[in-house]
Formats: C-alpha cells, sequence, structure tokens
C-alpha cells in the first residue's frame, strides 16, 4: 500500500527539515554494507550531548516505524470489524504522528537523515494486512502489529538506558510511552496469538538488509510529515523532545 493514501499526511520543505548531503544518514543509505557493527561508537558531538550509531538508528526506527503503522491504524480504523480494533487503529494513528512530528524535530538538531518511506518488509506488512478483510483482516494486523511492537521495545529500553544525548533520550522516554500503549491495546482485541508473538519476536526470520533499510530519499525531497488526527482524541501527555543544550 502506497503512503499517497489521501488522508496519511502532506509534506512539509522548509529550514532545518530539509534532507541535505550532509546529514547524518544511517549507513544503508550511503551503500556502506560493511557499516561498523560498533553501535556504541561516537559520530558527532552535538550540544545534547555525544551521538552514538545506535542513537542515529533508533530515531531512523522510530521515523520509519511511523510510515507504515499509521496507514495500517488508518487501515484498522476503516476495516476493523469490532470497535476494540477501530479503537486499536486510532491509538496507532494518533501516536504515530506524534512521534513522527518528534522524529523529525530530533533528527534537525541532530542533522539526522530520516526516511520517507517504510523499510521494504515494513511495506509488506501494509500490503498483507491490506489484502485481507473481515475477521481475518483483524486478526491478520493484530499479530503483526504485536510482534513489530514486542520487537521494538526492548530497543527502546536499551536506548534509554544507554544514551548520553538528552534529545534521544526524551524521544526514547515518548516512544516507550506510545509503544507500551499500542501493545496494551492491540491485546485488548482479544486476537493476539502469543504463542506465535514470542516465537516471532525471538527468532525474527534472517532477511537481506536491503530488506530491513528504509530507501534512500531523494536530495531535497520535501519531508513526508504524518498529519496529526484533530478529530481523534490525545491519548498521550508525553510532551514534545525539548532542546536544551546538555551533555549528558
Amino acid at each position: 500500500m502506497a503512503l499517497s493514501r489521501n488522508t496519511i499526511g502532506t509534506v512539509f520543505v522548509g529550514g532545518a527539515l530539509v534532507i541535505t548531503c550532509s546529514a547524518l544518514a544511517y549507513p544503508s543509505m550511503l551503500g556502506l554494507q560493511n557499516a561498523s557493527n560498533n553501535t556504541a561508537r561516537i559520530i558527532a558531538n552535538t550540544p545534547y550531548g555525544p551521538l552514538t550509531e545506535a542513537d542515529r538508528d533508533f530515531v531512523v526506527k522510530v521515523r520509519s516505524a511511523g510510515l507504515w503503522e499509521y496507514p495500517l491504524g488508518e487501515l484498522s480504523m476503516e476495516k476493523g470489524t469490532t470497535k476494540a480494533m477501530k479503537e486499536a487503529g486510532e491509538h496507532l494513528v494518533v501516536g504515530h504522528a506524534l512521534l513522527d512530528a518528534s522524529s523529525r524535530k530530533v533528527a534537525a538538531e541532530l542533522n539526522i537523515t530520516l526516511p520517507n518511506q517504510a523499510t521494504p518488509q515494513q511495506q509488506q506488512f501494509v500490503a498483507t494486512v491490506d489484502a485481507k478483510s473481515g475477521k481475518e483482516f483483524d486478526s491478520t494486523a493484530v499479530n503483526i502489529m504485536r510482534v513489530t511492537h514486542g520487537q521494538i521495545f526492548p530497543t527502546i529500553g536499551k536506548i534509554r538506558a544507554t544514551t548520553q544525548n538528552t534529545l534521544v533520550r526524551q524521544l526514547a522516554d515518548q516512544a516507550n510511552d506510545v509503544v507500551l500503549d499500542h501493545i496494551t491495546v492491540l491485546e485488548k482485541t482479544g486476537l493476539v496469538n502469543f504463542d506465535q508473538a514470542n516465537f516471532q519476536q525471538t527468532t525474527p526470520p534472517k532477511l537481506p538488509r536491503e530488506q530491513l533499510t528504509p530507501p534512500v530519499p531523494q536530495p531535497g525531497a520535501p519531508v513526508v510529515v504524518l498529519t496529526p488526527r484533530p478529530d481523534l482524541p490525545d491519548f498521550y501527555n508525553t510532551g514534545s523532545p525539548s532542546p536544551s543544550p546538555s551533555a549528558g
């Protein structure tokens, strides 16, 4: 399912949010398939503390997650067959609009390149769910999302525990609240297959790196924005990361 759905969002061009060649791109975007495995390596010193490879990749992951979970949330609101399913969709849309705004704000401050499209694997998740209908749609959507949220949850905790960058730390705090909420509303649908989820979270398929990497944005391309929905409740009170130069 393409990101051109009418209600997915708008594009924003201007100021520091325009992608530039000098930004800190994630290695795969630059063709560096044999990039360092030392994710603790400091790649920039910023007014907000040192920025490591793991910090940069986390900001990219937050952005990429929203690029497929926001449209999947909209699908759940449209095609979900139960109230709980539709409510889960609402939480996905509101949560990822919030995290998208925060990740773009953090990326602009830290000069990190962000993708405009989800990874090929994530795009396939949306296509797989969109092809279903009725109860099968509900079950497929819930279990794919429960697995992916379960996979990212430990990553958020690790980043929160180790980062020395105050902006990344604030983003991790916000992501923790949103992802935990999403896990909770998905489980409230009563459709989660926990045995399957636990197995897939701990033994993910070995896919080529290009399937797990967001496509490189075109130089100067407008940034896709996941538009907040004023017609939906504000489920979160986490605040946006606030730039305040402070190391550690």
